[in-house]
């Protein structure tokens, strides 16, 4: 199973220093990809400038845009940009798509909300019909650069539900969730959910089965525990007080041997990828897991 490294972009204190730290770190080290999601109404750099930056300061790591709320924006200049960012990295790049869950951010842009589910299935066409050439608009040009890669970057689905599931084993490569709490039976239900959509719909090939988490390796386990729920919490309280306190409970991969042990159970669940999530800008969180895989 491969093992990504997400940037720290949704913790405090992210600033060119950290940001050059992580991605040298992560390229350096035992990790299949880094990557940097997608918020407006947050303390986080935006999605495609931060993984632009990302696939300029790497070389070997594949760069994941994980993920890019598509209905949020005007698909061909999000395929104008997310082919430069796949030029920038060489063809290294993969987007991960989805809705959001935030109505505040497609509010802060001026995007309805409304009927986002069917935005995101006709966004996604247009973005291959563009990166397969296809003009802007009717007696229009094509909208540049051509992709690295014939027909544009690898998509993953950002689904979580059986129906978001079946919408996408129509055109996804691969299924991006999360985990909070790392469970591995959570995990088995939704690789088991995307097998099951894929060949319902008749595909041929296995989608990449990719999930994740928060985590937080610190000096002292205690400092690491609470550090991390503090995160997860602030990151959750656009859902509200009481759900972040609940969900902020669960995150549990505070030391090497609870990170160990989530990347075994990930990969029993069958993950292909498993992305992990740093609550922390501090690089010494970054050098404790490299040490702690063993790279």
């Amino acid at each position: 199973m491969d093992i990504g490294m997400a940037l720290p972009t949704m913790a405090v204190g992210f600033t060119r220093t950290t940001f050059t730290e992580w991605c040298r770190g992560i390229d350096a080290g035992p990790y299949s990809s880094v990557s940097a999601g997608e918020r407006i109404t947050f303390h986080n750099p935006e999605l495609l400038v931060a993984n632009t930056a990302a696939a300029a300061l790497t070389e070997r790591v594949a760069v994941v845009a994980n993920i890019a709320v598509v209905p949020l924006h005007p698909p061909a200049l999000l395929a104008k940009q997310l082919a430069t960012l796949d030029v920038v990295a060489g063809g290294r790049l993969v987007v991960g798509v989805g809705v959001g869950g935030r109505e505040a951010d497609y509010r802060a842009v001026g995007a309805s909300f409304a009927d986002r589910h069917r935005r995101l299935d006709e966004g996604v066409a247009e973005l291959r019909r563009l990166w397969r050439g296809g003009a802007a608009y009717e007696g229009g040009e094509p909208v540049g650069p051509p992709p690295v890669r014939s027909g544009g970057p690898a998509l993953w689905a950002g689904a979580l539900g059986p129906k978001s599931m079946a919408r996408a084993a129509a055109w996804a490569d691969g299924v991006t969730g999360f985990s909070i709490g790392a469970d591995h039976a959570e995990m088995v239900r939704t690789n088991r959910m995307a097998l099951d959509a894929w060949e319902a719909a008749g595909r041929t090939g296995r989608p990449r089965l990719v999930n994740g988490t928060f985590y937080l390796l610190g000096p002292d386990g205690r400092a690491a525990e609470s550090e991390l729920r503090a995160f997860a919490r602030a990151y959750l309280a656009v859902f509200g007080a009481p759900a972040a306190d609940a969900l902020s409970a669960l995150v549990r991969v505070n030391s090497p041997a609870r990170l160990l042990d989530t990347l075994a159970a990930a990969e029993a669940a069958g993950c292909d990828e498993f992305i992990l999530v740093p609550g922390t800008v501090d690089p010494a969180c970054l050098e404790r897991t490299t040490a702690a895989l063993g790279g």
